[in-house]
């Protein structure tokens, strides 16, 4: 059963995964692309996006690998024949309770180390492109309005990245305006923001008052491209990028540092733990609901839609304990959603190993 679990576990979760990731790909395709930027650093920013999509569907397809397995030994009468043997319910899950440690266990890694890692590296690359007005400008043979009241061409751009034949218009300044031409540029990077350093060329400055044009030649010019965009400031750390140790035991620094409170902060630490605890009960809630509905030639859908009533359920509670837990700051409420996945999943195994117990409650009521 586990190896078959892992299975359909791995099929499911590529398939969701695939599908978010998709999604999310299309949002940084037409961000990314469209401003310019290569197709290397597009794979870089979806695959620092990975670990939090599969965060996401990690519990969803580990429940959904539980109910097909379950269902396909459910009709192929297997879990009939392994009952009949013997087997208890509990003992029956048993590989589901092993499957759900796995998940567990694959969530955590990904909560605790893998999503700080990569939310602090993709903080850190975005501000880095943000930074970077070479995508921004260097675009050959299309006249580029990076400003208000500038008006930037380029002819050609060599393979080392030389600027060739460059046309940039400067009416920032009222009253004046002023045209630089040049043979060739580089566009560099310093401490004070880039410059676009032109070789061999001119500045034409009108005076629109006194209708006088004065010319400048030059040898080289240095141009300040940083006081034609505005460049990004680093954004405070995010409560995904904190590491779990600090979001578990908060100071007021960290509170006024990311601009949330202790409450959240301590919600978002307890959080991961029971994300991973969620993984666990999930499968065998959708196990046991469909094991305790019993052996019936039409099928277990009813039980199948059952489990699914259940997730949802779990997933309500969570979101509400979540409210609580943020608003309150009584942590422990972040585990109530854990709690009752784990009280239905013993439920409905303790229903599976004494069937009889509800329908002789049953009679008793008439």
């Amino acid at each position: 059963m586990l190896a078959q679990f892992m299975w359909v576990f791995g099929f499911f979760s590529l398939v969701l995964v695939l599908v978010y990731w998709v999604n999310r790909a299309v949002f940084l395709f037409d961000q990314l692309i469209a401003n310019g930027h290569s197709a290397v650093i597009f794979l870089e920013f979806t695959a620092l996006t990975l670990p939090n999509v599969i965060r996401q569907v990690l519990p969803v397809s580990a429940f959904a690998a539980a109910v097909y397995v379950t269902n396909r030994m459910a009709s192929e009468s297997e879990l009939v024949v392994v009952q009949a043997t013997g087997y208890s319910p509990a003992r029956m899950a048993r590989p589901v309770l092993a499957f759900g440690a796995v998940v567990a266990l694959l969530i955590s890694v990904l909560s605790h180390l893998l999503i700080p890692a990569s939310m602090t590296q993709l903080a850190q690359r975005t501000l880095e492109i943000s930074e970077n007005v070479t995508a921004r400008l260097l675009s050959e043979g299309e006249f580029l309005h990076p400003a208000p009241g500038i008006t930037f061409y380029i002819r050609e751009i060599s393979p080392e990245g030389e600027l060739r034949d460059i046309f940039l218009t400067d009416a920032r300044k009222a009253g004046e305006n002023a045209i630089y031409t040049a043979e060739r540029a580089l566009l560099l990077r310093s401490d004070a923001g880039p410059k676009l350093l032109m070789f061999q060329g001119l500045v034409q400055t009108i005076n629109i008052a006194s209708d006088r044009l004065a010319v400048t030649r030059f040898a080289e010019f240095a141009f300040d491209v940083g006081a034609l965009i505005e460049l990004p400031v680093a954004a405070p750390r995010s409560t995904r990028m904190l590491s779990s140790a600090e979001l578990l035991f908060p100071t007021p620094a960290l509170a006024a540092e990311t601009g949330q409170t202790v409450a959240v902060l301590l919600h978002e630490g307890h959080s991961r733990i029971t994300e991973a605890l969620i993984g666990l009960v999930t499968p065998l809630v959708g196990f046991a609901v469909l094991l305790a509905g019993g052996f019936s030639r039409f099928g277990v859908w009813r039980q199948i839609v059952g489990a699914v009533v259940c997730l949802i359920a779990i997933e309500l509670l969570d979101n509400a304990l979540a409210d609580v837990a943020r608003g309150t700051g009584f942590w422990p409420a972040a585990y109530g959603a854990a709690a009752f996945g784990l009280v239905l999943g013993v439920g409905f195994l303790g229903v599976a190993a004494w069937p009889g117990l509800l329908r002789r409650t049953r009679v008793v009521a008439q």
